[in-house]
């Protein structure tokens, strides 16, 4: 599986759920085991190496600013949830987080910005396929996130640093 399989599978299973991340994630589940171990193991390896991409403290400020708050475990949804909205959105975000505001602008704060699921949606379906865990794709993470920390709690650097977003979900 190369970056251009795996960015079908993601429109493809988003298009299906109609944008839902749990129905994605049981629609990427489906598709998955229609595959062969090796193309799902290909498949947890572009997957994490994205998730990984998106560990930047310039984003998860974003995430905080959109989810209204975001911990450890949060950002890591909202990265699996940035992921399964395709390759435009995934870029556009990750290269520049205010760009979110333009690239997803009918956001709903109940349904949008967390896909748990979706970044299990590998382990489960190998687990289906071959009766044993997933093997390690991800190496070993980083331990603290890329980028300069700053406070998320400041209302005025978010507004400083995320203009459209804080037009949008600012207080």
């Amino acid at each position: 599986m190369d970056e251009t399989d795996f960015w079908q599978l993601i429109d493809e299973t988003r298009d299906a759920a109609d944008g839902d991340p749990d129905e994605q994630a049981d629609a990427l589940v489906e598709r998955l085991v229609q595959l062969t171990p090796d193309d799902v193991v290909d498949f947890a390896r572009l997957f994490e190496a994205r998730f990984q991409r998106a560990y930047t403290v310039e984003l998860w400020g974003a995430a905080h600013l959109v989810l209204g708050g975001a911990s450890e475990d949060s950002f890591d949804y909202f990265r699996c949830w940035l992921i399964g909205q395709g390759r435009e959105v995934f870029e556009g975000t990750a290269h520049q987080p205010d760009a979110l505001a333009e690239l997803v602008p009918d956001f709903d704060e109940e349904e949008d910005g967390e896909a748990e699921d979706l970044g299990y949606a590998a382990d489960e379906a190998y687990e289906q396929l071959t009766g044993l865990p997933l093997p390690d794709v991800g190496g070993t993470p980083p331990r603290a996130p890329a980028g300069v920390p700053f406070d998320f709690t400041d209302a005025d650097q978010l507004a400083k640093r995320y203009p459209r977003l804080w037009e949008l979900f600012g207080e």
